[in-house]
């Protein structure tokens, strides 16, 4: 039942075709987290800009449904963890090398498979503006030093099993800057679900289409269950 919830909530999370911070509601706390700069605080570097950056620094660029991240190993190379599903098929390191396409990234995510690979700065951004270091505002943790952050992602280069929300990019990059692994884009993600789960409102909600489907599927075991199964966990949960 676990690994079912945790295979629904990764693939909400994939179709999700906005930046989860902006369905975020505000969360009440005792004291305010750290803010997290925007990208117009802090000074981007163009892809094509590699002298600026130092061995071990963690590099993160904006994507269309999240912030990819990546360790900058010094000599124009990064390491950055992405799903990868050509691993999997063949060895051929040549193949494997080749820019992982839509395609390979989808199929990835899919069969949780990825790489921990080694590209050009150019190819790790993509086009996009470069952020370098910018976790360090937002995370709690004293960085290592730049030799050891890099040494991390080279040991760990290769075939990797993947997770949209336990096991990727900010995972591993994380961890080889600060030592411990953790997502803080998956953190907001889990708040927000929390949120969702405690308002009370949605269990009328799942009831109302609960009885919506019944009534345009036709009453049956599988109908019945989820309309009477959802709003109970969801009630018992809040």
């Amino acid at each position: 039942m676990l690994d079912t919830l945790t295979f629904l909530l990764e693939k909400l999370f994939l179709l999700a075709h906005i930046k989860l911070s902006s369905l975020l509601p505000p969360l009440r706390r005792e004291s305010p987290p750290a803010k997290r700069p925007d990208w117009d605080e802090c000074p981007a570097q163009p892809a094509g800009v590699t002298q600026k950056f130092q061995r071990g620094d963690l590099l993160e660029v904006p994507r269309t449904l999240f912030i990819h991240f990546g360790i900058y190993l010094g000599d124009n190379r990064v390491a950055h963890l992405i799903p990868d599903i050509l691993p999997v098929l063949t060895d051929d390191s040549r193949q494997i090398q080749e820019m992982v396409t839509n395609t390979r990234l989808l199929l990835g995510v899919l069969s949780k498979r990825a790489s921990i690979r080694v590209d050009s700065v150019e190819d790790f951004a993509y086009g996009a503006k470069i952020l370098p270091n910018n976790m360090d505002r937002a995370v709690h943790r004293r960085p290592l030093s730049g030799e050891e952050v890099a040494r991390r992602a080279e040991r760990l280069v290769g075939s990797v099993s993947y997770s949209l929300l336990w096991n990727n990019c900010e995972h591993f990059v994380t961890y080889c800057r600060y030592g411990v692994a953790q997502s803080l884009q998956t953190e907001k993600f889990c708040e927000w679900l929390k949120s969702l789960i405690r308002d009370q409102r949605n269990v009328l909600l799942t009831a109302l289409l609960g009885l919506l489907s019944m009534g345009c599927l036709g009453i049956s075991f599988s109908t019945a269950l989820l309309t009477l199964l959802i709003p109970f966990t969801l009630w018992m949960a809040s």
